[in-house]
């Protein structure tokens, strides 16, 4: 029977088929081949991020094989365990080049790839290639095509920190400076492209890395001005010169502690920088050596759980960033277990967080995401039509900030520009530098941001008057004559400031004529006789300052207002009194910022002003506010800790290896009994201290900062000899944080100690040599009394036993 029934069915459905008109379905193959790349080298840090990559791949099925392109050198590869982690191309070791002797281990990425174009079988059975880093977290599966790449297309994320695009940079190193696209982290492109450009890549990449010349801030963009990024802008270039398009996207990838666009589930997490959840936190940094893939079941530090984040953060939108720094370090976490179990380790033993990580609340909360290039688009449109709330959108924004030559503005300068990069704020940011010719000729801080040059005008040039604050309204309009930018609106901050989130003018309202800005209650000025004295509206002044977001045009309208009321204020020395100006020491000290409301009246700028932007740490902050900026100008407490930013005026931290400031408490000291809104008071104030002292830490780990090795624990050389001023700071240098949080204060003790040791030798040399005369004297009028002695026994008539009598006399007188 099941003979006959097959030999029929054919004939049946034959018949059948035109009857119910069913056409053939052509089921789409995969004639679109996918294979992910990433590039590491034989070392743990490394390790733990393909561990955790490579499961987040399984976990949301990416299509297609996945590789690591293995970098390693002989040595290396024979003391390496972790052959085993990833299906593996091994590839020849360019971390000190062949031929220049360079060290740097960047250059792998385009050096691999070309070797696994030319030696991968993989690579001749491809049709698309996706290019990570190890650092990421797959969160969905990413489909060049779904994304909107094409031939001669590729989809990258962006990067706008690559301001060589915009400068001589690209001028120098492509023929082709206007298709450099500010692109990287993620890249997907066709395979026929990824062929015609991993040549230029990684030539554009050792062009740029030899280009010491124009490794500046002001130039690259790269905040420690070492030619890091080289390999960044080597494949900008690379791209521009063979014609290679970009469609990017700015909702593909996020780095954690970053807030996504509402409605936006990114589909790629890029751990690169340091992020927090309420007084937790996490830096890749921090695990350069850890060996935590070997160590059964130890993983990393449990972030807090999904509950207690809805406690920290009642904002939505910020909450939603705060997930993903949750999910960020718990993926990780989950990969380590799988592999630990993998090695077959024993069962870890039961706790909450394990219990948590196989939940179903967890499984909910990472189940795969999907982002359609098409449907991205579509959404995009529609939010634009309802809404100004699509970043694509927005207006660019430029931050500035003023300062001059000095450690005090260095030191403020790395805590900025730090927090700068963690807050998320769009766009680009630029100091500006006011500096005499002598004070410039001797500065040594130019790679600390990037940078406008203008002229000092502490002195100013016609009445002499001594004023360093006027060079904030001078160096803004400096820069609005002399620099070209496309932005639309211009945020202003001091250098005395920490971000801990972006401040744009979509989410405050800031439009032309109106600029946003923060409320500076003690400028009395604008409400009586000094108002009317400098402004002919006396009406429109606000009392203002701080942070501000003015648009452009306003600002190129303003600017020599601010400037010329500066002037006229601080000329005004009858109304320097307290009573008028509300400066305590009715010294002028503040005329800049009335120069700054005077000048805004006079336009008729009416300011939009927004308490909950900016917090002097040591204030309580109101209840549920998330303010974006600390202003550290007055001095604050927590307990017996205290910080006052002038204490260190003088003080170079920033170029004294692993100095950093007094650390504040972990925690208020008197936490139970502490009431809501003193505690909310010390945490902020002790987030900002801990803030400034991470900024410094990770600057002195940039600059390469000798560290201490119990093997190899011998003082610093210079020409052969013990640099005793280098040696302190390498023994100092890695001593637990505990211990060298005050090193700054250490190492003036270390100097005090010394001059005290030198005063001591001294007084003790001139003892002994007191010592050594008074001693030659006594022996010198024996002698004398010896010789006269002896003179006397030869004149002496008698001999015998008197005489000898007289001798031992002598004798046991001597």
């Amino acid at each position: 029977m099941l003979i006959v029934a097959s030999l029929i069915l054919p004939f049946l459905l034959a018949a059948v088929t035109p009857i119910i008109g069913v056409t053939e379905v052509k089921v789409q193959k995969p004639p679109w081949r996918i294979h992910t790349l990433f590039s590491v080298e034989c070392q743990n840090y490394f390790d733990w991020q393909t561990v955790g990559l490579v499961h987040s791949y399984h976990k949301v099925q990416q299509p297609g094989p996945i590789t690591r392109l293995l970098s390693c050198t002989e040595e290396e590869r024979r003391r390496y365990k972790g052959m085993g982690l990833a299906p593996t191309f091994e590839v020849p070791s360019m971390s000190r080049h062949p031929k220049t002797g360079d060290w740097y281990p960047a250059i792998n990425k385009p050096a691999g790839i070309m070797h696994w174009l030319k030696h991968s079988k993989d690579a001749e059975n491809v049709d698309w290639v996706v290019i990570l880093d190890a650092d990421m977290i797959i969160r969905g599966p990413i489909i060049p095509w779904e994304l909107g790449a094409e031939k001669g297309k590729a989809v990258a994320a962006y990067y706008g920190y690559l301001i060589g695009c915009d400068n001589i940079l690209a001028q120098l190193h492509t023929k082709h400076p206007e298709l450099c696209d500010k692109v990287g982290g993620l890249l997907a492109m066709h395979i026929d492209d990824l062929r015609a450009l991993a040549p230029m890549w990684l030539s554009k990449t050792e062009e740029v890395r030899e280009d010491r010349a124009h490794w500046g801030t002001n130039i690259t963009g790269d905040i420690y001005a070492q030619g890091w990024i080289s390999e960044m802008y080597g494949y900008s270039f690379g791209a521009a010169e063979v014609g290679l398009h970009h469609r990017i996207s700015e909702d593909l990838m996020i780095y954690p502690g970053y807030v996504p666009r509402p409605g936006v589930e990114p589909i790629l997490l890029h751990y690169g920088l340091p992020f927090k959840v309420g007084n937790w936190s996490f830096s890749k940094l921090e695990h350069h050596e850890d060996g935590i893939v070997y160590d059964c079941n130890r993983l990393f530090l449990p972030p807090p759980y999904p509950k207690e984040v809805q406690m920290i953060e009642s904002n939505p939108h910020e909450r939603q960033g705060l997930f993903l720094s949750i999910e960020c370090i718990n993926t990780l976490n989950e990969g380590l277990l799988a592999h630990h179990a993998s090695m077959g380790c024993p069962r870890p033993q039961w706790s909450k967080y394990l219990s948590f990580l196989k939940s179903k609340r967890f499984s909910e909360l990472t189940k795969t995401k999907y982002l359609n290039y098409h449907e991205m688009i579509n959404s995009t449109m529609e939010q634009r039509k309802a809404s100004n709330e699509s970043r694509w959108s927005h207006p660019k924004i430029h931050t500035l900030f003023s300062t001059e030559c000095s450690p005090y503005f260095d030191w403020q300068t790395v805590g900025l520009i730090h927090s700068f990069h963690l807050s998320g704020q769009p766009g680009n940011i630029t100091r500006l530098l006011s500096c005499t010719d002598e004070d410039l000729k001797n500065y040594i801080g130019h790679d600390l941001a990037p940078t406008h040059y203008v002229p000092s005008m502490s002195q100013h040039p016609l009445t002499g008057d001594w004023y360093p604050a006027i060079n904030k309204p001078a160096a803004v309009l400096h820069w609005l004559n002399h620099a070209e930018t496309d932005a639309e609106f211009i945020v202003i901050l001091d250098a005395d400031m920490i971000l801990r989130g972006p401040i744009t003018p979509w989410e405050y309202g800031a439009v032309r004529g109106h600029p946003v800005s923060t409320p500076y209650e003690y400028l009395i000025g604008c409400d009586n006789v000094l108002a009317k004295i400098h402004t002919r509206n006396p009406g429109a002044c606000d009392k203002v300052g701080g942070v501000i977001v003015m648009h452009i045009e306003d600002l190129r309208k303003f600017a020599l207002y601010w400037l010329h009321k500066t002037e006229e204020v601080r000329a005004d020395k009858a109304h320097y009194a307290t009573n008028f100006t509300g400066d305590i020491y009715s010294s002028g000290w503040i005329s800049e910022m009335y120069g700054y409301s005077f000048g805004a009246a006079e336009l008729n700028l009416k300011h939009i002003v927004r308490r909950d932007i900016l917090i002097y740490p040591g204030y309580v902050p109101d209840p549920g506010v998330n303010y974006k900026v600390f202003h550290y100008g007055l001095r604050f407490t927590v307990g017996n800790w205290s910080f006052d930013k002038a204490d260190w005026r003088t003080t170079d931290v920033v170029n004294t290896c692993w100095a950093k400031f007094p650390e504040p408490p972990p925690q208020p000291s008197d936490l139970t009994t502490m009431d809501e809104k003193a505690l909310q008071r010390d945490l902020l104030s002790i987030e900002c201290g801990q803030a400034l002292n991470r900024a410094l830490q990770l600057h002195h780990e940039r600059r390469k900062c000798p560290l201490y090795s119990i093997k190899n624990s011998q003082p610093a050389l210079l020409d052969g000899k013990i640099d005793e001023k280098k040696e302190i700071v390498y023994r100092i240098s890695k001593l637990p944080v505990s211990e060298a949080s005050n090193i700054s204060l250490i190492h003036g003790s270390n100097i005090l100690d010394r001059s005290l040791r030198i005063w001591m030798i001294g007084i003790w040399a001139l003892s002994v040599i007191g010592f050594l005369v008074a001693i030659s004297m006594v022996l010198s009028k024996r002698k004398v009394e010896i010789t006269r002695s002896k003179k006397t026994r030869k004149k002496n008539p008698y001999t015998g036993v008197s005489v000898k009598h007289y001798d031992t006399e002598s004798s046991s007188e001597a």
